[in-house]
């Protein structure tokens, strides 16, 4: 992760996906925590877990937080 901008989690769409950036990369759709833990994973975050998703200042939730992963709440 070379970016100063905070890794996004995008509104959940109508299928429950949220798409994730890191910075201006795009790096998958989410169905749930554990995929955005793999996507960090893969950019280079070892030490990502569930635990670290929700309190860190460097990930910015957009459209509900990390226990959101439904359009209709």
């Amino acid at each position: 992760m070379a970016s100063d901008q905070p890794i996004v989690i995008y509104p959940p769409g109508a299928d429950g996906g949220r798409r994730v950036r890191d910075g201006a990369r795009f790096l998958g759709m989410a169905y749930g925590l554990l995929d955005v833990v793999e996507f960090l994973r893969l950019e280079g975050l070892e030490s990502v877990d569930d635990d670290w998703l929700r309190r860190s200042a460097a990930v910015e939730w957009r459209g509900g937080g990390p226990d959101m992963w439904s359009a209709h709440g």
